[in-house]
């Protein structure tokens, strides 16, 4: 049971820094991505997109070799004193954020769509700046998106196993989250330590399944009544 904490507590960690740290890099990517033109635009939203479809053991292979002595990012970590980050919790972070990037940058470039160009047009002849109509219409009407990207992204790297037990293997207190805990319980035909992490994780989906579709509803009935 103590290794079965350990796991949920590492796994808790690793979602909530994963997260806030894809809030922040999915924000600027959704907006430029809901705003821009330019023709490459198709390119890089299928590049945000491709772990959706991309095996992730493949994704943990690449980085792997990226990270790994032999790559330009190893190179770089270890140049700047920071060792290799395979096998630790930020190499898990960094597969995680993007393992989990299109489940952020997808809700929240929804949302900035969905605004329109209206309210940006009426802000601009108030003689509002582009960090003002960003900071104040964009972010305040995009709020339903960024509950949606927080909630799903947290989701999604609490359920990771592909990606994280390749690049972060299986070490105790380190890098074994949930899943990779709840593989070796099968592994070992411990069926009664893999009912009760399985029963978590199915009740905490469930949870967060209901919080996401509830909050929609009220965020959709509160538009609708303002408009």
């Amino acid at each position: 049971m103590d290794e079965n904490l350990a796991a949920i507590a590492l796994t808790l960690r690793l979602a909530t820094t994963v997260t806030l740290l894809l809030l922040l890099i999915g924000t600027p990517i959704a907006w430029w991505l809901a705003r821009t033109r330019v023709w490459f635009r198709g390119a890089v939203a299928a590049v945000v997109a491709l772990p959706l479809v991309l095996p992730p053991t493949v994704l943990g292979f690449y980085l792997l070799l990226l990270m790994g002595p032999n790559g330009p990012v190893g190179a770089l970590t270890e140049s700047l004193g920071l060792g290799l980050l395979p096998f630790t919790f930020w190499g898990l972070v960094v597969a995680s954020c993007l393992y989990s990037l299109p489940f952020v940058v997808q809700p929240l470039q929804n949302a900035f769509e969905a605004i329109g160009e209206r309210p940006f047009e009426i802000a601009a002849t108030l003689r509002a700046g582009p960090w003002d109509r960003f900071f104040t219409i964009a972010l305040p009407l995009a709020k339903p998106g960024f509950v949606t990207a927080a909630i799903l992204g947290f989701a999604h790297t609490v359920g990771e196993f592909g990606v994280v037990l390749m690049v972060g293997g299986n070490i105790p207190g380190a890098t074994r989250v949930v899943s990779v805990q709840l593989y070796d319980h099968v592994e070992a035909l411990d069926y009664a330590q893999a009912h009760w992490l399985s029963a978590s994780l199915v009740l905490f989906s469930f949870l967060v399944l209901v919080v996401l579709y509830t909050f929609n509803r009220r965020a959709s009935s509160s538009f609708r009544l303002r408009g």
